[in-house]
């Protein structure tokens, strides 16, 4: 064989060798139904049998996750729940334990205005059955009666897993703050096992850790008002972006819209907010500030988030006014056809 010839064809062989050895690297996904909506679970890069075991573990965590903080079934939450509502101190079951005391922070960083203290209230405005024709918005004076002992996260003492509380109203919904903290839990296990590059987008609201191969990842926010996205984002290592809607739940009564997100000042939803968006590299205080900020509303928002340490915002308010911190301003692209009043807060 010509020797010219022989090494040409040896470097071919050596090419397609290296070339058949390099495999787009894999996705894998799971999707879960739990918190009330579809969880998607999203690996790339990794092993076959790894992700397999990841996503099993993952599933199997979500279920237990939603079965011991759920209010609204029988659990070790709403059995806590009853026992509060009749004076009583109880034994918390352990995996409460640090809702418990992440919520304290998160409430009294936002001044009260995430409070996840406040289940009878969300159980007189009966929002799990927004769907069904005969709701209606409770009793004014029940909301009246409701506010002379509005309970709040200071209402309570933790003392190892003994839980007491002075107000018999305090009853616990983790339920703006419980998808976060469980995705961050689920983060901490991927963590574990050497796995960098992951995606769980709870509908919508979207945490991940590394990149989606040579690219990041990418969210788009909802539009509060119409079919479709408003603007999106790119989003970066340990990121989660969260958003908190007043179209995410609600039911009109009488020709009034009512929604789900509630003001504990006042008993009712929520008013001059129509979505807030969050980014922060905590799945759980993003949910948590989402919904304060919300509440907050635009008079109040910069404040709020001042205080949590939020430094990206975009809240829309229910004039189509876009209020955002100047960090975001940097970070979101608005879809073409967008039109309408921006106002770009001063960096925090």
């Amino acid at each position: 064989m010509n020797p010219i010839f022989a090494l040409f064809l040896a470097l071919c062989i050596s090419l397609c060798s290296t070339s058949c050895d390099r495999h787009p690297p894999q996705e894998f996904k799971r999707t879960i139904l739990k918190f009330g909506t579809l969880i998607d679970v999203t690996l790339f890069d990794v092993e076959p049998s790894l992700a397999q075991k990841a996503l099993d573990q993952i599933e199997a965590n979500f279920n237990q996750y939603h079965d011991d903080w759920t209010s609204w079934q029988d659990s070790p939450l709403t059995r806590a729940n009853q026992k509060l509502a009749s004076g009583q101190s109880v034994q918390i079951h352990s995996s409460i334990i640090p809702l418990i005391k992440e919520s304290q922070a998160l409430s009294k960083s936002s001044h009260g205005l995430f409070n996840p203290s406040i289940n009878q209230l969300i159980g007189m405005w009966q929002f799990h059955r927004s769907d069904e024709p005969d709701i209606q918005p409770p009793n004014h004076q029940d909301i009246v009666n409701w506010l002379q002992n509005k309970p709040d996260m200071d209402d309570i003492t933790l003392d190892g897993q003994q839980l007491s509380s002075r107000n018999s109203t305090v009853q616990f919904n983790f339920g703006a703050f419980a998808k976060g903290y469980a995705i961050d839990l689920c983060f901490d296990y991927l963590q574990s096992l050497g796995i960098k590059n992951a995606v769980i987008n709870a509908g919508g609201d979207l945490s991940v850790r590394g990149q989606h191969g040579d690219r990041p990842w990418r969210v788009g926010i909802r539009h509060p008002r119409e079919d479709g996205t408003i603007a999106w984002l790119e989003t970066q290592d340990k990121e989660s972006i969260f958003t908190s809607g007043d179209y995410e739940r609600f039911y009109d009564y009488k020709g009034q819209r009512y929604h789900h997100i509630l003001d504990p000042r006042t008993g009712y939803p929520a008013k001059g907010s129509t979505s807030v968006t969050i980014i922060h590299n905590n799945a759980g205080t993003a949910d948590a500030a989402a919904t304060a900020l919300f509440v907050a509303g635009p008079e109040q928002w910069l404040e709020i988030a001042q205080s949590m340490g939020i430094e990206y915002v975009m809240l829309i308010d229910t004039k189509g006014i876009i209020h955002m911190t100047a960090k975001m301003a940097e970070r979101i692209h608005f879809n073409q056809n967008q039109s309408g009043n921006i106002v770009i807060s001063e960096s925090l």
